[in-house]
């Protein structure tokens, strides 16, 4: 996420990490917030309860902006691995 708000200086990335058992009490599903992991951008809920890729992040954000998405180039694992 850092890497994505040094990208997009539009927008506010708030991290907000805390033990698992926090998410899990009556005081945190009374204030109505996905339940965790999750990515919100503005007031869309983007994932719950699930991890996502920082690209389909990325995406979100540009439509939230009215920008352009970027081209993800797709790379098979090796090219991941060796940067090809």
């Amino acid at each position: 996420m850092p890497r994505l708000g040094k990208k997009y200086q539009e927008i506010e990335i708030e991290v907000i990490s805390r033990p698992k058992a926090e998410y899990e009490t009556d005081e945190y599903f009374e204030l109505d917030l996905p339940v965790a992991p999750a990515v919100m951008v503005g007031d869309e809920i983007v994932v719950e309860g699930a991890n996502i890729s920082q690209d389909k992040v990325e995406k979100v954000i540009c439509r939230c902006l009215g920008i352009a998405e970027p081209e993800i180039e797709k790379k098979g694992i090796l090219g991941r691995l060796f940067g090809k």
